[in-house]
């Protein structure tokens, strides 16, 4: 784990949590088995572990994590002759959130966070932006954060995300209203936005407290952007935009209700 913290985990995506969430790990008493002795029932051990403090989802991701480990080990490292994960049976998901975002909602939150149109002038006013524009394209915080001056083709009508959740480069459509919001930073040199992730997760969580709004994340507003788009682009364009290989990974964010699939059709 901590050659694979030093030398792989740099190159992957979300490097920096992947790298916490090993130091974590190391803590865990399976850090402690000769990879000679490693076998599946330590993997069942440590989920049963695992699952008696943190959501099943949770367990999958550390599963998922120390697999990729087991991989290097045995293919590129060869300090194992066989994958111990592999038969090891997973705890079951809970279903995918299908959280969806009102526009009284919006507008509660932009209030919260001091929201003006033009250009962000604090770190609230530039957390409410990049909600804005979240609900816009479905991209992810993370990749509006990292948003900079040359990955911006206002006259083309897209931004560019040079890395995204699976590593590719993908080229984001906008909108009128993206447009918009994209010219009140246009003349910000480098990066649109100066405020950190960490900052500005507090800051959305804080608003979102402020307004006594149940149950809602940053990354909700993926649900809904990708929903809203559903409407107008046709599968492929949707998957392109949004950066999913495989359509079908549509469905965990597609949460269009009975009612508005009913209103179409008429």
């Amino acid at each position: 784990m901590e050659r694979f913290a030093k030398s792989v985990s740099p190159g992957r995506a979300g490097a920096r949590r992947e790298v916490g969430r090993l130091k974590q790990l190391l803590e865990d008493p399976i850090s402690q088995i000769l990879l000679s002795d490693l076998r599946t029932q330590h993997f069942a051990d440590f989920r049963d572990r695992r699952l008696n403090s943190i959501s099943p989802a949770s367990v999958n991701r550390e599963i998922n994590l120390l697999g990729a480990v087991c991989r290097y080990a045995l293919r590129e490292w060869h300090l194992l002759d066989h994958h111990p994960i592999q038969g090891l049976e997973r705890p079951r998901n809970p279903r995918p959130r299908d959280r969806r975002i009102s526009e009284q909602e919006i507008a509660r939150i932009c209030v919260a966070l001091d929201w003006r149109e033009g250009a962000p002038q604090t770190s609230r006013q530039e957390v409410a932006w990049a909600f804005l524009v979240a609900l816009e394209t479905a991209m992810r915080l993370g990749e509006i954060l990292a948003l900079t001056q040359n990955d911006l083709n206002l006259q083309g009508r897209y931004v560019t995300v040079q890395t995204s959740k699976n590593g590719d480069k993908r080229h984001i459509p906008l909108s009128r209203r993206a447009v918009e919001l994209f010219r009140m930073v246009e003349e910000s040199p480098g990066a649109f936005l100066k405020v950190g992730r960490d900052m500005a997760s507090t800051l959305f969580w804080q608003a979102r407290k402020n307004t006594e709004i149940d149950d809602l994340r940053f990354h909700d507003t993926r649900h809904e952007a990708l929903t809203r788009l559903a409407r107008k682009l046709d599968v492929l364009d949707l998957a392109r935009m949004v950066g999913h290989r495989d359509p079908r990974s549509l469905m965990i964010y597609y949460n269009a209700t009975a009612t508005e699939i009913a209103s179409r059709l008429d």
